[in-house]
């Protein structure tokens, strides 16, 4: 989510008014759960959001009505220009191979995807990877400038090199899906995806003309990445790869593996671990997590309704479950919870500002091929609002038959994190059924070391590894960058083992 993320959109009780309550009886705690269930509209789980981030978009949604915007529309069609943010400073545009570009989508009525490309600053040999920032609805530049982009912004927004940008490993794609969020627009509202089918569509017919405009990296091996609400998306997309290549569907795109960080994949699962994370953490007593524990059956009966028979059904599910996690949060107070280890100020738990700053102003706008009447929307409530059918469904099902096609999973997860914590996602790793199952999960716990120094527990077998990070909250790559870049090149070379 977040920011990619960030799949905090929806996590915000609007009982934090009342946080100077210690703890709440027993009836107390029933009739607030009773209540968050039915006045916790999307709208101010999506607006609690974008506050929480200090970010201020003008407008919902990216979509275009009366401009010139919407003219001249081919669907299936890249425009890239190479760019440099570090000007006349900096390398030349050749020596840095940074591109900016927009897609036109098929299957929309005038849907572009906008995009950044990286090219490796080590080897352009390197492998290419796609990452997705979460929300749903929050621009890939989250990541990009906060957490394993190249760049970090700086003072008066100045922009500095990440030496832990993933770009040392890889040449990196960040790109602003679904449409209607960063830079991604549309001259009509109908093409504001609603499932991942839609989406993963989307992106795949992106990567297949990728490709094809720089058919010099289609040999390099290829992988998926993400955090967050990227939970849905990335297996999502690793599966429509994978079906594209077994039906030999136009380019074969070399798909060699798939990693979330601090995912929602399997929500079932991982709202019943809410309650246990928060107790063995000490944000909530036992007599509470007893009481909001109460919840649980009701929750996994919705979500199991929302698999089979979907649409609303999917919405009330998201309701029934999300009360457990507002009941925390009502007793929890001012904690982050990205990272219970830091207090949020007000409603501002993290100050993300500056993108939207450095992305508005016309003559950044202009290098990277974005019209001027164009506004950056970081985070969209209108994207966010559209997906409401979507964040129930159980995207853990289509991973056992990557596993056994051998494409590898990587799942991390900061230990300090509550909103996609890594118990709720060790729990549905565990109980994944695929053909490793069980060596897995008799599989030995052993430290990530970093630098000599113990930096996380990792179990894995075969192409399935889980990897708890140490001292991170829900944005690892940014609370522990060097370690996640490790993770992320050991991981890469099949060396996390």
């Amino acid at each position: 989510m977040a920011p990619s993320s960030t799949l905090t959109l929806s996590k915000v009780s609007l009982f934090l008014v009342l946080l100077f309550f210690v703890s709440l009886s027993s009836s107390y705690a029933t009739s607030r759960l009773t209540h968050d269930r039915v006045n916790n509209p999307p709208k101010s789980r999506a607006e609690k959001l974008i506050r929480s981030l200090n970010l201020s978009p003008k407008d919902p949604v990216n979509i275009v009505k009366g401009d010139d915007l919407a003219n001249g529309f081919v669907p299936g069609n890249i425009v890239e220009k190479k760019f440099s943010f570090l000007g006349d400073s900096g390398p030349s545009i050749e020596d840095l191979g940074h591109h900016a570009g927009y897609y036109s989508l098929p299957n929309s009525k005038a849907a572009r995807m906008f995009y950044f490309f990286f090219e490796s600053r080590s080897n352009k040999d390197d492998p290419v990877v796609i990452w997705l920032t979460g929300g749903p609805g929050c621009g890939g530049e989250l990541a990009l400038f906060y957490e394993n982009g190249p760049f970090h912004i700086a003072n008066n927004l100045s922009l500095v090199w990440n030496d832990f940008g993933w770009d040392q490993a890889s040449n990196i794609l960040f790109v602003d899906q679904p449409t209607g969020t960063g830079f991604s627009y549309s001259s009509d509202a109908s093409d504001i995806r609603n499932d991942e089918v839609g989406i993963s569509n989307d992106l795949y017919n992106f990567l297949q003309e990728f490709f094809k405009a720089h058919p010099e990296f289609v040999k390099n091996d290829f992988y998926i990445t993400g955090e967050s609400y990227a939970g849905h998306y990335v297996p999502a997309l690793a599966s429509r790869v994978n079906q594209g290549n077994k039906e030999n569907e136009g380019i074969h795109i070399n798909l060699k593996g798939f990693a979330i960080g601090n995912g929602l994949t399997n929500p079932a699962i991982q709202y019943q671990a809410y309650p246990d994370f928060a107790l063995d953490n000490g944000i909530i007593t036992k007599a509470e997590h007893d009481q909001i524990s109460q919840s649980i059956p009701d929750c996994e009966q919705a979500a199991k309704t929302c698999e089979t028979q979907g649409g609303q059904s999917c919405e009330t599910a998201f309701n029934i479950c999300d009360s457990i996690f507002n009941s925390i949060m009502t007793i929890a107070g001012d904690i982050n919870y990205y990272d219970i280890r830091k207090k949020c100020v007000g409603e501002l738990c993290y100050d993300l500002k500056d993108v939207e700053t450095l992305l508005n102003l016309q003559n950044v706008k202009s290098a990277l091929g974005v019209a001027e009447d164009l506004t950056y929307v970081s985070c969209s409530t209108t994207v966010y609002n559209a997906m409401g059918q979507d964040w129930m469904k159980n995207l853990e099902v289509g991973i056992p038959s990557l596993l056994e096609d051998g494409i590898k999973l990587l799942v991390y997860a900061g230990e300090e994190d509550l909103i996609c914590n890594w118990l709720g996602n060790s729990r549905w790793v565990y109980a994944m059924e695929w053909s490793g199952q069980k060596a897995f999960g008799t599989s030995p716990t052993v430290k990530f070391v970093v630098d000599g120094a113990e930096a996380g527990s990792l179990n894995s077998y075969g192409p399935l590894s889980f990897l708890k990070v140490y001292e991170a909250g829900h944005l690892v790559p940014m609370d522990q960058p060097k370690a996640a870049l490790q993770m992320f090149k050991s991981w890469m070379g099949g060396n996390l083992i």
